[in-house]
C-alpha cells in the first residue's frame, strides 16, 4: 500500500489559488484514474480536478469553501503497490463552467498568511487594509473570528463599516510618547435603506456576480477612466465582407464577421502605439512584448468571459477569424481552458452586437485600455469627390476607448483610437484573402 498526495494543478497564468466548491468523492470511496475528485473555482473559471492515480480516497485535506494554493496537496489517495516518484507536473484541470474576466478570489482563513508579530494575515486582508489606509498597529487590534483568532475578510469589512464610530482596541504599546489628540474622524456615509414595494423580488447575487462586481469596483477605484470616441466609416469593409462571405464560408467552413477585421486593425494600431499595450505595477510601467487581444463574450447565462487571442499581430485575417470563431464557440460550450482566458494585454468588446450605438467600457485590470465598437448604421454623409462634395449613404460605426489616465494621456489614447479608425476606413475593397 502507498499513500499518494493529489496536487492542485496549475490552471493558467497568474492563477495562484482556487476555492473548493464541491467534493465529488467522499472519504473511503474508490477513485479511478482521471476521475474527477472535486470542483474548484478560481477568479477565471470553474473546474473539475481529476485524480492522477487510482485507489481509495482516505483523506480530504480541505473543506468546501477553503482556499487551496496551486501546487499544494488537497487529498490523499491510498493505492496498491509502492509510491511512485513525484510527478514533475500535474495535468491541467478540465473546465466545466466559465467565469468572468479576471477578478479577485474570495478570501478564506487558511489562505497563505503574512506574519505580523504573533498574528497572521492573508494577502487579501493585507491589501484591503492598505487600500483603506489602516496602519499595522490598528490592524493588529481588530478582533478576528477565524481559526486561532485570525482576521478574515468579513471581519475587516465589518470593522471598516464602523471604523469612524468604534475604533479597534489597539494592542498596548510600551511607554508611548506623548502625541497630539487625533482629530475627530469624519462620520462615515451610510447607504440609505432600500425601500421595497409590494411585489418586489430580492435576488441574492451568486458567487460569479459578486466576483464581477468586485472586479468592476476595483477597476474604477484603481484607474481614473477617460473615454475617447471616433466615428469610423465602415463602408469598404461592409462591401468587401458582403462580396467574400459566401466564398469564405464555402472555403473555410465558417463565417467571417466584423470582429476579426476590427481586431486586425487594433493589432496594427498597437504596433504603432506600443505604450497602449502596458500594465502598471506600483510606480513601474510594464511594456508588454506580446499583443494578446481579449474579446469580451456574452454567455447565454448573461455573464461575461474574455478569451484571449495570443500574439494576434502574428496572425493573418484568416487566422484571427478562426481564433475568434473557435474561442467564441467554446466559450458558449464552457470548454475554454484557463490559459485561454489569461494573459490578455488589451481588450475589445462589441456592444454593437446588442444594438448599442456606443459604449464606455470599464478597463479589464491590469490592462490600461479597452476598446468598444457600436452597431454599424447607414447614415447620410458628405463625400468629397474630384468634382465637389456630394451627399451619400455610408456605413458608420462609433468606436470608443476607455483608458487609464495615470499612464495614458489624451494624446496617446486619442491618437491610438484615431489610428484604429484610419485602418478601418482605409480597408482595401479589392483585398485578396487567399
Amino acid at each position: 500500500m502507498a499513500e499518494i498526495e493529489l496536487i492542485l494543478p496549475k490552471m493558467g497564468e497568474s492563477v495562484a489559488e482556487a476555492t473548493v466548491t464541491n467534493w465529488l468523492k467522499e472519504e473511503g470511496e474508490v477513485v479511478e484514474l482521471d476521475e474527477s475528485v472535486l470542483e474548484i473555482a478560481t477568479d477565471k473559471v470553474d473546474s473539475e480536478v481529476p485524480s492522477t492515480v487510482e485507489g481509495v480516497l482516505i483523506k480530504r485535506l480541505y473543506e468546501e469553501g477553503d482556499v487551496v494554493q496551486v501546487g499544494a496537496p488537497f487529498a490523499i489517495i491510498q493505492t496498491d503497490g509502492d509510491a511512485p516518484a513525484a510527478p514533475t507536473s500535474a495535468p491541467a484541470a478540465s473546465i466545466t463552467a466559465t467565469e468572468s474576466a479576471p477578478v479577485a478570489v474570495a478570501d478564506k482563513s487558511n489562505s497563505p498568511a503574512i506574519e505580523s508579530g504573533d498574528r497572521f494575515y492573508s494577502p487579501l486582508v493585507k491589501n484591503m487594509a492598505k487600500e483603506e489606509g489602516i496602519a499595522q498597529n490598528e490592524l493588529d487590534g481588530i478582533n478576528g473570528t477565524g481559526k486561532d483568532g485570525r482576521l478574515t475578510k468579513d471581519d475587516l469589512l465589518a470593522y471598516i463599516k464602523t471604523r469612524g464610530n468604534a475604533p479597534a482596541s489597539a494592542p498596548v504599546a510600551a511607554s508611548p510618547a506623548p502625541k497630539a489628540a487625533p482629530s475627530k474622524p469624519a462620520p462615515e456615509k451610510k447607504a440609505a435603506p432600500m425601500s421595497l414595494n409590494a411585489g418586489d423580488e430580492i435576488i441574492e447575487m451568486d458567487r460569479m456576480r459578486k466576483l464581477i462586481a468586485d472586479h468592476m469596483v476595483n477597476s474604477v477605484r484603481t484607474s481614473p477612466h477617460v473615454t475617447s470616441y471616433v466615428e469610423a466609416d465602415m463602408t469598404n469593409i461592409v462591401l468587401w465582407r458582403n462580396k467574400i462571405k459566401d466564398q469564405f464560408l464555402k472555403k473555410e467552413g465558417q463565417k467571417i464577421t466584423f470582429t476579426p477585421i476590427i481586431l486586425e486593425a487594433i493589432a496594427k494600431a498597437i504596433k504603432d502605439f506600443p505604450m497602449i499595450n502596458i500594465s502598471v505595477d506600483g510606480t513601474n510601467i510594464i511594456k508588454k512584448k506580446d499583443i494578446n487581444l481579449g474579446m469580451a463574450a456574452a454567455l447565454p447565462s448573461g455573464n461575461l468571459i474574455v478569451p484571449v487571442i495570443k500574439q494576434a499581430d502574428n496572425l493573418n485575417l484568416i487566422g484571427i477569424t478562426r481564433a475568434v470563431n473557435d474561442l467564441g464557440k467554446r466559450a458558449k460550450d464552457n470548454k475554454l481552458s484557463p490559459d485561454e482566458i489569461a494573459g490578455g494585454t488589451f481588450t475589445f468588446t462589441n456592444v454593437g452586437s446588442f444594438g448599442n450605438v456606443m459604449g464606455a467600457p470599464i478597463i479589464n485590470q491590469p490592462q490600461v485600455a479597452i476598446m468598444s465598437a457600436g452597431i454599424i448604421q447607414k447614415k447620410p454623409a458628405v463625400i468629397e469627390t474630384p468634382t465637389g462634395d456630394v451627399i451619400g449613404i455610408r456605413h458608420k460605426m462609433f468606436i470608443s476607448l476607455s483608458y487609464d489616465h495615470r499612464v495614458v494621456d489624451g494624446m496617446l489614447g486619442g491618437s491610438f483610437l484615431r489610428r484604429v479608425g484610419d485602418y478601418l476606413e482605409n480597408f482595401d475593397l479589392n483585398r485578396e484573402i487567399w
